[in-house]
C-alpha cells in the first residue's frame, strides 16, 4: 500500500484513521446502465468488505513515509477516528500541524448531516486546540453543500472526481478543474479567501515539490 508513496516521496499523503465498512453497494441501484462489465461486480464486493487501518498499519505508514518527510492527511470518517489521531498526537507518534480531513456520507461511516459536521469539528477542537487545520469531504452528492459549510466555519474544502462524479444534479463534471472552479466561485461568493499553493504548504509544514520524486 505504500510502494507508489515510497517512490515517489509525495509532500502529502492520505492516512485513514480506523478501519470501517466501506460500502458503495448501494449506489448499483441508481445505475440504469454499466460501461463496464466489472462496475456492478465491484459494487456488490462492497457488501462483504472491510477498509482495514488498524493501529499497526497506521504505526508502519506513519514510520516509513514520515522519514521521507511526507506529511499526512488525516482522513477521519467518524468521530472515532479523531480519538485514534488524538491518541498518536499523544504518544508523540504524529507531530502537529495535524491536517484532518472530516469525511461525511459513506455508508459505514458517520453521516452527511451538518449536525454530524458541528459534532466533528467541536470534538477536533477540544482533542487537538491550535495543532490542527481542518477539511471537509463530502462524498457523492452532498460535496458541494457539506465543503461550504465548513468553509463558512473556518475549515477548508476538498472536491474532485474521487468523492463525486457530478458538477451539479444529473450533470457529471468533466474534470477536477471543474469541481474546483465551481467551489472557488461559490467561495469568493462568500467573501471567503482562496490560498495560494505556497500559502497552502506553509500552512500544513510540507517541505516542497522540489523535495519530492515527483518530475
Amino acid at each position: 500500500r505504500t510502494a507508489a508513496a515510497n517512490r515517489f516521496s509525495p509532500e502529502l499523503c492520505s492516512l485513514n484513521m480506523g478501519s470501517l465498512n466501506f460500502a458503495i453497494f448501494p449506489m448499483a441501484a441508481t445505475i440504469k446502465e454499466f460501461k463496464h462489465e466489472w462496475e456492478p461486480r465491484y459494487l456488490e464486493m462492497t457488501r462483504d468488505f472491510i477498509f482495514r487501518n488498524t493501529f499497526k498499519d497506521i504505526e508502519t505508514v506513519v514510520g516509513r513515509l514520515g522519514a521521507l518527510g511526507t506529511r499526512f492527511e488525516f482522513e477521519c470518517y467518524d468521530v472515532g477516528h479523531l480519538y485514534s489521531l488524538a491518541h498518536f498526537l499523544d504518544r508523540g507518534t504524529v507531530q502537529p500541524p495535524l491536517f484532518v480531513q472530516m469525511i461525511l456520507g459513506i455508508l459505514g461511516g458517520i453521516g452527511p448531516d451538518a449536525e454530524n459536521l458541528m459534532h466533528m469539528k467541536t470534538t477536533a477542537d477540544r482533542l487537538f486546540g491550535e495543532a490542527y487545520r481542518w477539511s471537509v469531504l463530502g462524498a457523492g452528492r452532498h460535496q458541494t453543500n457539506l465543503v461550504t459549510i465548513g468553509a463558512i466555519l473556518g475549515g477548508n474544502v476538498r472536491v474532485g472526481l474521487e468523492d463525486s462524479l457530478y458538477l451539479t444534479r444529473g450533470q457529471l463534471a468533466k474534470s477536477n478543474a471543474e469541481q474546483v472552479r465551481k467551489i472557488v466561485r461559490i467561495l469568493r461568493e462568500l467573501s471567503l479567501e482562496i490560498a495560494s499553493p505556497d500559502e497552502a504548504r506553509r500552512t500544513l509544514a510540507l517541505k516542497g515539490a522540489e523535495e519530492t520524486n515527483i518530475a
